[in-house]
């Protein structure tokens, strides 16, 4: 059986954006959520820091992690984002789940 796999995004809207990137990534969360493949993709704004945004991700497995990175309404909405956020993409960071007790 494969592995799924579990990631977190982080990114920061650029001043007065926050609302903006709230609704397109709400909308691509509809999406996302749509995929076979996919398990979990919620979305949250730090408390402290409305502007930085936390997205966290569970594929089924690799090929549904794949299957997702190729999808068109990925590139539309990196497209869309890219110049609403700080950084130069999102950053991610992959998880691995610890041993259970």
């Amino acid at each position: 059986m494969s592995e799924s796999v579990v990631l977190y995004a982080e990114f920061t809207a650029t001043p007065d954006a926050g609302e903006h990137v709230d609704r397109l990534i709400s909308d691509y969360a509809q999406l996302v959520r749509a995929e076979p493949g996919n398990e979990v993709f919620e979305v949250y704004r730090r408390e402290e820091a409305p502007d930085r945004f936390f997205v966290f991700e569970r594929y089924r497995d690799r090929a549904a992690f794949e299957a997702h990175l190729g999808a068109e309404s990925g590139r539309a909405f990196n497209d869309a984002l890219g110049p609403l956020i700080v950084e130069s993409g999102s950053t991610l960071s992959f998880l691995r789940e610890t041993a259970r007790v």
